[in-house]
């Protein structure tokens, strides 16, 4: 796919220009909207843009989906992550993006039926492949923003209706997303290519898809408020999507082409995952051709996004307790290793789920107290708990500490996720078994060495999300499973209707770090050393703070957008309490 970006880059020009009519004759040598849509192969060429939409590790030395994302109570930025947006901002490049993107998938819509060339079967698949994409845009900018303006053609200067579309009011988010599910469940029908394959799309991709989309809708109708300037609660709706969150979720675990890894972390660190049947979708980079930096940033001189105490407390011991009724000994004290002059945490791995010990380095590190994993640079975090679940010891050195040179895997949907989509639609709908956790989170638990939940589990002091003890844990194995990825605690603490969770002021463990108090270093008053909190704790606040607002439930809308409405005297509202 890479060898034909030139091509896709025009490709991109011509799905966004493609009702321009400047030239009365159009050149010979180059693409048009006229000329373009004569085969499959080029229909299939300018799919190939789509598979841009998913991040990944990032590309070069820019930033990925995973780890990197810290709007969240999982890590501390080293520079303290604040609201997304605390002003409206002229302009939203989520906004603007997405609506060139569905351009694109609407163009795509358009064009293939009148390819003579083409199958029913081929045309079918093709169309479903650009309406998968076009719901996956449409849910982004639903989640983001709520009501939004649906775009379900391709535009052109002479339309008699363009009007509703370029000045129209913005639609119901609910009704916008019934539309998403029509259009998922027209790609998981109709998308018939490429069924075994890991890296293109196809039904199973179409399932992952809709898989995450409707647990998000249906949780999300569950717990919005009115009180924060949403919709009430729809118990019927939420209980639709729920359900067919479900379906698309066992269409995949009843699929005998995926079972999981027997290695938690080598869905994260491996040097090619295709022989990996936990993956329903993954992201190939290799040297040379495409790379990333996400293992660099956890292993050089600039200072990593620990991991948070709120995260590390919210791991079980292997009892399958939590540090409130374990057996174990539940102390979050590291011990000195006065030989090496550090604080090793090996103590304390040993009594966590081994998830934890995958995740996070066995030594902290912080400012004035650094740790050198391998044959590299002294790392340091914001947090002391160093990011280990990325690295790999079998990549030679250059490919690890170095910027752009890392070459590992990305999964993009992956069996993990949709056993822990599965598991929560159904406790969500009140009918969950010991057979459905047997079949989903209890399979995640086995590989990791942990005891089985139950329907019944004993009730966590922590819980305060005011929710039944068994979705607490559903709850928590999802955090602990998906540590550091694609910013899914963020969204889920949206769809949950718990972002206050992430207010640094009422719960302070989410910029909080590891105890550094027993090394000698936090003794010398001359010494270079991190801030700490009264009760000896790394401070990764940077003496700044979050406070929960309603409004964050949506981002603005853009105030250019807004002007370019008033400009024709129409008004585009904006969003409760900007």
């Amino acid at each position: 796919m890479k060898n034909i970006r030139f091509v896709i880059l025009m490709l991109s020009v011509l799905a966004v220009t493609s009702c321009d009519k400047f030239l009365d004759k159009k050149p010979l040598d180059q693409f048009t909207d006229d000329n373009f849509w004569t085969s499959e192969t080029n229909v299939q060429t300018f799919a190939n843009n789509f598979y841009d939409e998913f991040t990944g590790y990032g590309n070069a030395g820019g930033s990925g989906v995973f780890y990197f994302q810290t709007l969240n109570d999982n890590q501390a930025s080293s520079g303290f992550a604040q609201w997304t947006y605390q002003n409206v901002p002229a302009s939203v490049s989520l906004w603007s993006s997405n609506y060139t993107a569905l351009r694109r998938a609407n163009l795509m819509i358009a064009r293939i039926p009148g390819i003579a060339s083409m199958s029913d079967a081929s045309k079918n698949n093709w169309i479903g492949v650009a309406r998968l994409y076009r719901a996956l845009k449409h849910y982004q900018l639903v989640r983001a923003f709520g009501d939004i303006i649906y775009v379900d053609k391709v535009l052109d200067v002479n339309d008699e209706d363009k009007e509703l579309y370029l000045y129209g009011a913005r639609q119901d988010r609910d009704l916008v997303m019934d539309k998403v599910l029509e259009d998922l469940n027209f790609a998981v029908t109709n998308i018939t290519m490429n069924a075994t394959s890991r890296v293109l799309f196809n039904a199973n991709v179409a399932n992952a898809i809709k898989s995450e989309i409707c647990l998000y809708e249906g949780t999300f109708c569950k717990y919005r408020s009115t009180a924060d300037g949403q919709k009430a609660p729809d118990a019927a709706r939420a209980n639709k999507f729920l359900n067919e969150a479900k379906t698309a979720s066992l269409a995949l675990m009843n699929n005998s082409m995926f079972a999981l890894n027997s290695s938690y972390q080598a869905n994260y660190n491996s040097d090619d995952l295709k022989d990996n049947k936990e993956m329903i979708l993954y992201k190939h980079y290799a040297t040379g051709y495409l790379v990333h930096s996400t293992i660099s940033y956890t292993c050089s001189s600039t200072m990593q996004h620990g991991m948070s105490k709120a995260a590390f407390d919210s791991y079980l011991f292997k009892d399958g307790k939590p540090r409130a009724t374990t057996s174990e000994d539940n102390t979050d004290h590291p011990v000195y290793d006065a030989t090496n002059q550090e604080l090793s945490i090996k103590n304390l791995l040993s009594v966590r789920d081994p998830r934890l010990a995958a995740a996070i380095d066995p030594v902290l590190m912080y400012r004035g107290n650094g740790y050198i994993r391998f044959a590299g640079m002294e790392t340091t975090s914001s947090t002391g708990y160093g990011v280990y679940k990325f690295d790999n010891s079998k990549f030679a050195t250059q490919y690890r500490n170095q910027s752009s040179s890392n070459y590992s895997d990305a999964p993009i949907y992956w069996l993990a996720n949709i056993y822990l989509n599965y598991a929560e639609a159904c406790a969500e709908l009140g009918s969950i078994s010991q057979s459905d956790l047997d079949n989903s989170i209890n399979k995640l638990r086995t590989r990791a060495g942990m005891p089985h939940l139950t329907t019944s589990p004993a009730a966590d002091p922590a819980n305060n999300m005011g929710v039944s003890a068994l979705i607490w844990e559903i709850r928590r194995e999802r955090r602990v499973e998906l540590m550091y990825d694609n910013n899914d605690r963020y969204w889920s603490l949206i769809r949950w209707h718990q972002l206050d969770k992430l207010d640094t002021q009422n719960y302070p463990d989410l910029v909080k770090g590891a105890y550094v108090m027993d090394d000698p270093i936090m003794a010398d008053p001359n010494a270079n050393k991190p801030a700490v909190t009264a009760d000896g704790y790394i401070d990764a606040s940077q003496g700044l703070k979050r406070t929960y607002n309603a409004k964050h439930y949506l981002y603005p809308i853009p105030s250019g957008q807004i002007d370019l409405y008033e400009a024709v005297g129409k008004t585009l509202t904006q969003n409760y309490g900007w």
